[in-house]
This record gives structure tokens, sequence and C-alpha cells, in this order.
């Protein structure tokens, strides 16, 4: 889902090494090591805040207890007014007019920490600031005060729903998330009917990208990047006059490219022949989860799971996430996911996760033995009583951000 964080990186990337020449690229020395509480190897200058915050989700999702450094680490990349940017090198420094603020980082990060709770106060004024700099058509763009785009809002109306929000109740101007993301939304009757366009070009025209369209269905949703499967809609395409309808017609765009692309989606830069894209495809499979299109989520979680190893390994921390985002959207098994194990590779990335807590023996016993004790003497006393008793069993339900 998300923000297509990677596809960002890369191009900023690759603009940067196109205007550097390879020799004045300095190698990366000890003096430059990064801290020891973030996940991944790489350079975190364009995705620190990103891929440590997807990071954390992802281990909370399957069970884990992230690194308690790992998590004061997220929470001190915060800036005083409430915005994350990309990352900070020294989270001591105070933000200033030169701090680059980011609102899928933003974002992120409140979808993680509201997760793993506690950081109400830090979510709080994260969505303050993520509601102070909404653009009056209702949606966000990657910086504050850029032109509204269907990756940005929805990974914002995530962020909006796991901290309590009502996403479809935020407006600025009169107009809310939904109303920026159905006008981002293509119109049936064509080749790309019912797919997400990622912002309207310079004539205003809108070209379907399924990448912003995997967004757009989760966004419509109002849904964040960790989703539980939904219900299917057997409506047809029809105009996006609401945002279910915008998200059926999304999840059939998806469906239709994923079938004619061998359940995968593919991406090309400049000059180059196509090749298969594992993160869009990720995201994809979390979309058509959550709509409910749960036969072509589950051939494509297949094909990640054959097909997405070497991809992760190189992609790091985010990419491991995106994997066990898909995973449980699709109830697939991430600890063997393909003969690989998500979660363990995720955590070898960074600080290892705290160790559960164990309950001594001798604990146990008391435990059980206070629990039977404390059964048959209200069997007793409900029959001494003369009436029936019925016995509710009730398992302790992880809480999920879906």
């Amino acid at each position: 889902m998300n923000v297509r964080r990677s596809a960002a990186v890369l191009a900023a990337a690759t603009v940067i090494g196109a205007a550097t020449p390879a020799a004045a690229a300095p190698s990366p020395t000890p003096s430059q090591a990064f801290p020891s509480a973030l996940y991944g190897d790489k350079d975190p200058k364009f995705d620190g805040v990103w891929r440590q915050s997807l990071a954390l989700l992802a281990q909370d999702t399957v069970g884990e207890k992230p690194a308690a450094k790992s998590v004061e680490w997220l929470v001190r990349q915060q800036c005083e007014d409430g915005g994350f940017a990309a990352y900070r090198p020294d989270p001591a420094a105070a933000c200033d007019a030169k701090t680059m603020l980011d609102t899928n980082a933003t974002a992120a990060a409140v979808q993680a920490l509201a997760a793993l709770g506690g950081q109400d106060a830090v979510t709080d004024k994260a969505v303050g600031w993520l509601k102070s700099v909404q653009n009056k058509d209702g949606g966000w763009g990657y910086a504050p005060g850029g032109a509204s785009d269907t990756n940005s809002t929805s990974v914002i109306v995530g962020a909006l729903a796991a901290a309590g929000e009502k996403p479809d109740q935020v407006e600025k101007g009169g107009k809310s998330p939904d109303d920026a993301l159905l006008k981002l939304a293509l119109p049936c009757g064509g080749d790309d009917d019912g797919a997400f366009a990622f912002q309207p070009d310079k004539k205003g025209e809108l070209t379907a990208n399924a990448d912003a369209t995997a967004a757009g269905v989760l966004g419509a949703l109002g849904k964040g990047m960790v989703v539980e499967a939904g219900k299917k809609s057997d409506a047809t395409c029809a105009d996006p006059a609401t945002p279910r309808q915008a998200a059926d017609n999304g999840a059939a765009y998806l469906t239709q490219t994923l079938a004619k692309g061998d359940d995968h989606l593919t991406s090309a830069l400049a000059g180059a022949d196509p090749q298969p894209d594992h993160g869009n495809t990720a995201d994809a499979v979390v979309a058509l989860a959550a709509q409910g299109e749960a036969a072509q989520a589950g051939k494509s979680v297949r094909w990640l799971e054959k097909n997405s190893a070497g991809w992760a390994e190189q992609g790091g921390p985010a990419a491991y996430a995106q994997l066990i985002f898909a995973a449980q959207a699709t109830g697939a098994n991430p600890r063997d996911f393909g003969g690989t194990d998500l979660v363990k590779q995720l955590n070898a990335t960074g600080p290892a996760p705290q160790a559960p807590e164990k309950t001594s023996a001798a604990d146990e016993k008391d435990d059980s033995g206070s629990d039977f004790f404390g059964v048959w003497w209200y069997v007793g006393v409900c029959l001494v009583a003369g009436i029936g008793i019925g016995f509710l069993f009730t398992g302790r339900k992880k809480k999920q951000q879906s």
C-alpha cells in the first residue's frame, strides 16, 4: 500500500546519481555509521522514518514487541510542530524553516506508533500537523502545500483511521479526503476502467497508474497498511460517485491488470524493458484483500512467495514489511513465505525485538489452580440458586489497524 515511497526514493537517488560523478561519491566509512536503533543499512536520507515505521508496524502485526530504542528513535524524529521529515540525523537539533517535512513519513509514523500504543501525545500532535497542511480539495501532496496525489492522500487516510479519526469527516474548505480521491478516479468506459491516477497531468487529464490504484483502493475504503480480508462487492464498474464504488472499480482494474501480467505488476524505467514490480504487487495484494477480491489476492501472494526473496533482501526492512502485510492480509504464513521467514529476516535488519515475558511454572500452577477453584465455586453457587449456566470462552484478539 503505502506510498510507494520506494519509487520516490529511487527517483531521487537516480537524479542525484546522474548529477554526481561516480568518482566524487564518497565510500561509506565507520564515522558515517547510521544509528544503531535504525532498521536497514542503507543511507536513510530519503526513507529513514518511512522504513523504520514499516518495520515496527510489521513486527507488531506478527506479535513481536519492537526494541524500545527503535521506538524511541522514531519518536525523537518528530519536529515540535508534529510533523516528521524523511530523516533527521541529529534529532536533538530543533527543526527550522529548512527542515523538509514529509506528509508520507508522518503518516507512516502515526500508523506504526498508534499500533504500538502508549504514544498518544506523539500521534495526536502528528495528526494535528497533517490536518493543518490539508489542501482545499481535501487531499494531501507529498510535501506540505504540494498538489494532492492519490498515494499521499491514501496513506494519510490510513493514519487518520489508525489514530481514531473519521477520515471522511476531516475537511478543509468543506472538502474531505474522499472528495480528493474521487476526483483522481478514472470513469468507466475505457481501457482503464476504474483505475486511479497519481495526479492529473498538466492538461488536467488522468492517466491510469496501478501503483496509485492500489493506494486509492485502500484510501477509499478508509484502510491503512494492515488490513483484514474484506467482503467482496458484486457491483460492476460505474462512475465513481461514492468511495466504495471507486474502491470496487479500482479493485476490478487491479484484478484485470494482474491477470494479464501472470499475477504480478510490472514497471520500467525510461528506455528499459518492463520488470516485475514486487513492491507494487504486494501493495495490490493488500488492497484486493481489503476490498474482498480474495481469489486474485491469493494468486498474487503465491507469486510473491515464489519470486520475492531476492527483491526483499535488496529492499531491506520496508520490503520485508510490505510482504508481511500482504501475507497477513491473505492468511499466508509470514514465517514460512515461500520457504523464507520474513519475520526473522526483518528482525535481522535492526535491533532484535524484546523477548516475550516468561511466566514461571509456579505462577502458572497457582493461576491454574485459582481459575479452577473460581470456576467451580461459581458453578456451585449457580446450581444452588437453581439457574442454568452458559460458558462463554473468548480469546484475546490482538488489535489490528485495518
